[in-house]
């Protein structure tokens, strides 16, 4: 008998936001994806490290604008408590602070609330793979206003593959089997070149390859 394939995994997700009227809705059209999974909600950033530190998820939908602790710093003490959650801010602005100052605070993406049902569910799913998404105008500004470390060492030809590769939203699984290598030597590589350039965030690296030409926003899924 041939054995059969293991069903995927849903992704666990937490939605934070200070509407209820929001996180309504996002939990009833994100039901709408079998493998998307909300386990929990906060009104707030405080509630919302409570609530990712009770129910360990693997991606965390974080409004900007809350009362108690905004979603700005509530995601960067997330990410230095839980770096393997990956958080989508999701807000109703394109605010330069605001998306330069989420992206810097370690979220992997940054979406707009007018995006639809199927754009904002891909982003759950690539964050879960640590794919970067990004609403395109907030691409191009984060690329325009980027000011990354300096480099403190040449990257070598592999590393600026990876680079490249990183920049274009492939995952570590993806750029292991591109360049037919495992996703230990992948993650050793990203570890790197992050180092190298002064960099704390995969997102950060794919906007300094744009930045620096190392690859183009021309046919880039970001």
């Amino acid at each position: 008998m041939t054995p059969s394939t293991p069903p995927a995994q849903a992704v666990r997700v937490l939605l934070v936001d200070d509407h209820a009227v929001v996180r309504q809705g996002l939990r009833l059209f994100l039901g709408l994806d079998p493998l998307i999974d909300v386990i929990g909600e906060a009104a707030n950033g405080e509630e919302a490290l409570a609530q990712v530190a009770a129910l360990q998820p693997d991606v965390v939908i974080m409004d900007l604008m809350m009362p108690v602790m905004d979603g700005i710093t509530a995601t960067r003490a997330l990410k230095r408590a839980h770096p393997d959650t990956e958080v989508i801010a999701l807000t109703s602005t394109l605010e330069e602070h605001k998306v330069n100052g989420a992206i810097e605070a370690g979220a992997i993406s940054y979406m707009l609330k007018d995006a639809s049902s199927d754009t904002l569910a891909d982003a759950i799913h690539a964050a879960a793979r640590g794919e970067v998404r990004l609403h395109p105008e907030a691409a191009r500004r984060l690329v325009r206003d980027f000011r990354g470390g300096e480099m403190r060492e040449t990257l070598t030809p592999k590393e600026t593959i990876v680079l490249q590769l990183i920049a274009h939203g492939y995952s570590n699984r993806d750029i292991a089997a591109d360049q037919n290598v495992s996703e230990a030597t992948v993650k050793t590589h990203v570890s790197r070149l992050l180092g190298k350039l002064g960099l704390d965030s995969r997102t950060q690296a794919a906007l300094y390859a744009l930045k620096n030409g190392v690859a183009s926003l021309d046919g880039v899924d970001l």
